[in-house]
């Protein structure tokens, strides 16, 4: 088997598909590696390093791709990258089929086997290829830093002969993988961390950390679905929950939130006049900007300061700490494709009655085959079909 990877190219995307680590573990497993030459050195991985671990360079991504019959990426492909991709190989990646599905029909029509990696079922054999754990770890954690560095105090509390500082209060909004990583860190870096969700059931999580739980006056209801996501509320729920939130709000010096519902837009969760009460100098650090995001005065892409508060809409954070968000990463792919792979003949097996490979192909045998993604595209349902294939 012949795997490949390149260069990403999207805007400020510094992480790199596979370390040079997980490529020893794949050449010691007989699979060929090759990639483009420059692929890993925004990360800090010099070509050096994979050429030791026993993959081989190209100068182009063409010249890497040419003959694979696995190629694995971290954002999803652009037409002139799709174009390159091999007939009949397999593509993993991070591939955004629910706000670009589009990506996933061009998949389908050059005849890729298309895996997103953000559809991993949240089931226990999955965690540990579970990509949007692993990058929201790194998210959460960055979050809290950036926070902490944007505001015009410390976080801990420091009694000196100068006088008496007092800690920062920290609010997290939303403890899912990265929330909890960010009251963690807000905890270790000695502020007082608050953390609200809508599921009830966090809060134990919450507490373990050492943050306080923030309860709201609300009937959340089953506010969590079948895999462990929040589920969206109507537009009155949001509206209270709006109300009750500014409360908590304008009493932080740090704020970030993390609420997301898949395949939709952010729920608003910060109104601007909750920002506009807020202390001068605070910080919003909006993990949901990428989808809109959660808080009103959020710019997806760009810090900005309204009402003397700094709002961070940067919507790639897990690429601002390339080196360890591309080792959890890697890791990720590489347990995939040991998913994958066929012990006796070496080579990809699709079985479509696996949970995991039914849950995140999304192109096969020249088809959008996830539900969803199809319904985005305007597409049929395909007939009800359970089989397996050999790639």
């Amino acid at each position: 088997m012949i795997l490949a990877f390149g260069t990403e190219r999207a805007p400020s995307e510094r992480r790199v598909a596979l370390v040079p680590d997980a490529v020893k573990t794949l050449v010691a497993r007989d699979i060929t590696v090759r990639f483009e030459r420059g692929a890993g050195r925004a990360a800090g991985f010099p070509d050096a390093h994979y050429e030791q671990a026993g993959a081989s360079g190209h100068d182009s991504l063409a010249g890497a791709l040419e003959g694979a019959d696995v190629v694995l990426r971290v954002q999803p492909p652009s037409a002139q990258e799709i174009a390159v991709l091999p007939a009949g190989s397999a593509l993993a990646c991070l591939l955004r089929p629910l706000d670009a599905p589009e990506v996933a029909q061009a998949l389908a029509q050059r005849g890729v086997e298309a895996f997103s990696m953000e559809l991993m079922p949240r089931i226990t054999r999955a965690q540990s290829m579970d990509v949007l754990s692993s990058q929201s770890t790194i998210a959460g954690y960055r979050a809290l830093l950036l926070g902490a560095t944007l505001l015009p105090r410390i976080l801990p509390m420091l009694v000196t002969a100068a006088g008496t500082l007092q800690p920062a209060r920290v609010l997290v909004i939303g403890a899912g993988v990265a929330g909890l990583q960010a009251l963690g860190t807000a905890r270790r870096l000695g502020a007082v961390p608050f953390g609200y969700d809508t599921r009830a059931a966090v809060r134990e999580q919450v507490e373990s950390l050492g943050a306080r739980f923030v309860e709201l006056d609300l009937e959340t209801g089953d506010a969590e679905d079948a895999g462990g996501y929040a589920k969206a509320q109507d537009e009155a729920f949001y509206r209270r929950q709006r109300s009750e939130l500014a409360k908590h709000v304008v009493q932080a010096d740090i704020v970030v939130t993390t609420a997301l519902v898949p395949g939709q837009p952010a729920p608003l969760l910060i109104e601007e006049s909750a920002v506009a009460g807020m202390r001068p100098g605070s910080v919003i650090v909006d993990l949901a900007a990428e989808k809109g995001g959660n808080c009103a005065c959020t710019e997806p892409g760009q810090d900005v300061v309204r009402h003397e508060v700094t709002i961070v809409g940067r919507t790639n954070l897990p690429a601002e700490v390339p080196a360890h968000a591309s080792q959890m990463y890697a890791r990720n792919l590489v347990t995939f494709l040991d998913h994958l792979i066929d012990e006796e003949s070496g080579r990809l097996r699709i079985d479509l009655e696996d949970e995991i490979t039914r849950g995140t192909l999304v192109a096969h045998a020249g088809e959008v085959v996830q539900p969803v993604v199809r319904e985005r595209l305007g597409l049929p349902a395909l007939p009800a079909d359970a089989h397996t294939g050999e790639g």
